[in-house]
């Protein structure tokens, strides 16, 4: 049974969180909201891999267990390549988990932001700490409650003097996220 507050949102474990699964933890914690839909993703395309192909050994008659382990090494691999990185922003830092690394700075102490574009594209952000860590964009534009916190984290930064480079960088990312929801919005009530 979950105690509901009659405004939208429920207590869960001391603190709130919002309904509709949007990442606020209970300390204000935010994180991916679409990070378990793609680790399931992930999943299935490594495990669908192995069953195609020994399937395909089964039909030819030359499955054997050094195959078997040939497959199941390779559709681990596959995991391993499309595992996504899970991204997580609290009061005063971000950090960028994935399977084997996590790495943080510290977004009232941020020096630089960079957009860095290629393949994927990234925001590259580091700090005052030393402290580096690369975002994939797509997760921000995503995520509006990410692009909340790490500007409220900029504009500490900014007021300190620390932020010398990048701080237009995230503003042309929110003006994106802004002119998403508005045409989301004008889309569902059918103005065009």
């Amino acid at each position: 049974m979950r105690p509901d507050r009659g405004d939208g949102d429920v207590l869960w474990g001391g603190g709130v969180r919002r309904r509709g699964g949007g990442g606020v933890g209970v300390d204000g914690v935010v994180s991916d909201r679409r990070w378990a839909a793609d680790v399931r993703a992930a999943v299935f395309c490594a495990l669908a891999l192995f069953a195609l192909v020994v399937l395909i050994d089964l039909a030819n008659g030359t499955l054997d267990v050094l195959r078997g382990g040939l497959w199941a090494g390779l559709s681990g691999l596959l995991y391993l390549i499309l595992h996504p990185v899970r991204v997580t922003v609290g009061p005063g830092w971000l950090a960028v988990r994935g399977l084997l690394r996590q790495r943080h700075v510290c977004t009232g102490l941020l020096t630089a932001v960079r957009y860095s574009e290629g393949v994927a594209a990234r925001l590259v952000l580091c700090d005052s700490l030393g402290n580096r860590v690369e975002v994939d964009s797509q997760v921000l534009v995503e995520n509006p409650l990410l692009v909340h916190r790490l500007e409220a984290g900029v504009r500490d930064a900014r007021e300190r003097g620390l932020l010398r480079t990048g701080s237009e960088v995230l503003g042309r990312l929110s003006a994106r996220l802004d002119g998403d929801v508005a045409k989301g919005v004008f889309e569902v009530s059918g103005l065009r």
